[in-house]
């Protein structure tokens, strides 16, 4: 497709050629020959300016690279040994670099592009080294969750990938692909002025035309790739990869989980954990004790971690979950007074009971613009009672008399009360400072910003869309856990497969879901208040809010 393009930019100055060498030579001759030697030289001239152009953009655009946590051989020699042994093994060329990203998934990337190289700066050309093989990206939950054997097991057919990488015709079709990519990028950029975006206008459809039409050539690529990478490594612990497929389905279940339950959380009110690899292993833990079908997972732990590895797991960690905060939420690059880790000890109290007492903070806000009534124990401070009175369906309408229609005035209250949460919530994220970023500390060397630094973020967000009625039941469940804390020895706490939970007396109740949708949904405070009841939590008493 390269040369075909190359043909077509080049015929019409072929053309054009011809025709003049026919003037000179006076064989076509004419006023017919001399326009048509004036056309097809100007439309020569104007495809070859848009040819070069092209080409030079095609070469010179820096190809995504992905967000990675790079690791040095310094940081990680065992690591290194591992991979440049199976690579022996496989009789294939060991990758360049190795680098790790805060996903469950394993793969070869090019970093030899020109743009990459010169772009990327000193330590960018440190990790090519010069050569054409490719580096290594791990999965960082692999290291924590998988034992030694397992990941050498898992890696066995990504690594097997460098022997069809170093082939000249693959590595020039890879490049060619990538740089066409990147100069469609580059076109369709949002935020372009009228006149740049006029005259991208032509790399962007070319670019467009060749990577369609290059696709299924690029396809048959890759798996031709991916079919002899597996078929190398066949004689490689081929036994032990079933089992380590097993690992890593279990490793992405709860690395899901975890990101979704327990760090978005977080994240929303500017934490961000510190040791999320070391949280999968306890999310995964759990999983293994409470999931019949990961039976037997759990004595896996004897053995040893792959995370061992690594000189400094922890520091390696830290720069893992960062980047994990800005991937999936859009964090800034380093921490910062509104910016700051947490670690899961204390997990519970700065982020689980910070969370409550804020969002009943802000139920208790949208009440007051909406004009809820307040009566007894409700006018000296915040209550549950309050809250469970304007959503009940026997509760009067906001005229304080009975109206004639008291199922529909109770599902527009409620409709009302979810719309000023939202309401509410997206100016208090609208109006929030953005972050100072400061030194971030001992993971900062591990952290290749680089590459993407200008990229919008989050890159991959995981922040599911919730509705109204889903933030109102959040902020109920919010202002229950407050009151049971303050009015009944409960406390918070932290699952690793659910995230924020109440603790009463040590144990975690993950029964309150039914009785608050009960209330948020019908307007039935009957469970919710047997549940109360049961909990020896007094709705009546004020509760302590941020």
């Amino acid at each position: 497709m390269r040369s075909r393009a190359l043909t077509a930019a080049l015929l019409p100055a072929a053309a054009a050629v011809v025709l003049l060498a026919g003037g000179v030579t006076g064989r076509l001759a004419g006023a017919g020959w001399d326009l048509a030697r004036w056309v097809v030289s100007g439309t020569a001239l104007v495809v070859l300016v848009v040819g070069l152009v092209v080409a030079a953009v095609v070469a010179r655009a820096r190809p995504a690279v992905t967000p990675t946590v790079e690791l040095s051989e310094k940081s990680a020699p065992d690591l290194y040994r591992l991979v440049r042994d199976l690579a022996a093994r496989l009789d294939v060329p060991a990758p360049s670099a190795i680098a790790l990203t805060p996903d469950c998934d394993s793969w070869l990337e090019d970093r030899s592009h020109p743009a990459v190289r010169g772009g990327g700066g000193a330590r960018a050309a440190e990790s090519i080294r010069g050569g054409t093989a490719p580096v290594l990206v791990i999965g960082s939950p692999f290291l924590w969750w998988m034992r030694v054997a397992e990941l050498r097991a898992v890696l066995a057919p990504v690594v097997a990938g460098t022997g069809p990488a170093a082939h000249p015709d693959t590595a020039a079709a890879r490049r060619f692909v990538r740089g066409l990519d990147a100069a469609l990028a580059i076109a369709a950029k949002p935020g372009q002025g009228v006149v740049r975006r006029l005259a991208l206008l032509p790399l962007g459809r070319i670019s467009r035309f060749l990577l369609g039409a290059c696709r299924e050539h690029i396809t048959q690529l890759e798996r031709g790739v991916a079919a002899a990478a597996s078929e190398r490594a066949q004689a490689v612990d081929y036994g032990l990869r079933i089992a380590a497929q097993e690992q890593v389905g279990l490793a992405y279940a709860g690395w899901d989980r975890l990101l979704t339950r327990v760090a978005l959380p977080a994240w929303r009110m500017g934490r961000w954990p510190a040791r999320l690899d070391a949280g999968v292993v306890s999310a995964l833990t759990e999983l293994s004790r409470r999931d019949r079908l990961a039976d037997g997972f759990a004595s896996r732990l004897g053995e040893r971690p792959a995370c061992d590895l690594l000189e400094e797991p922890g520091a390696v960690d830290e720069a893992a979950s960062l980047l994990a905060a800005r991937l999936f939420h859009g964090g800034p690059a380093a921490a910062g007074p509104d910016w700051s880790p947490v670690d899961w000890q204390a997990y519970p109290e700065e982020v689980v009971d910070r969370k409550w007492r804020t969002e009943a903070a802000r139920l208790h806000r949208v009440l007051d613009r909406l004009g809820a009534r307040r009566s007894g124990g409700d006018r000296t401070g915040p209550t549950l009672a309050r809250v469970m009175d304007h959503l009940a369906a026997e509760a009067i309408a906001l005229t304080g008399a009975p109206g004639p229609d008291d199922g529909r005035s109770d599902e527009e209250r409620r409709d009302a009360l979810a719309a000023g949460i939202t309401a509410e919530a997206a100016r208090e994220e609208a109006a929030a400072p953005t972050p100072v970023p400061v030194a971030l500390g001992d993971g900062q060397e591990f952290m290749d910003g680089g590459a993407w630094s200008g990229d919008p973020l989050p890159v991959f967000p995981i922040q599911p869309p919730r509705t109204g009625r889903d933030l109102l039941a959040d902020h109920v469940t919010a202002m229950v856990c407050c009151a049971a804390v303050d009015t009944a020895g409960a406390a918070p706490g932290l699952d690793w497969l659910d995230g924020p939970s109440l603790l009463v007396d040590g144990v975690r109740r993950g029964d309150l879901a039914g009785p608050v949708l009960s209330l948020v949904e019908d307007g039935d405070p009957g469970p919710l208040r047997g549940w109360l009841t049961e909990m020896g939590v007094r709705p009546e008493k004020p509760v302590r809010l941020v």
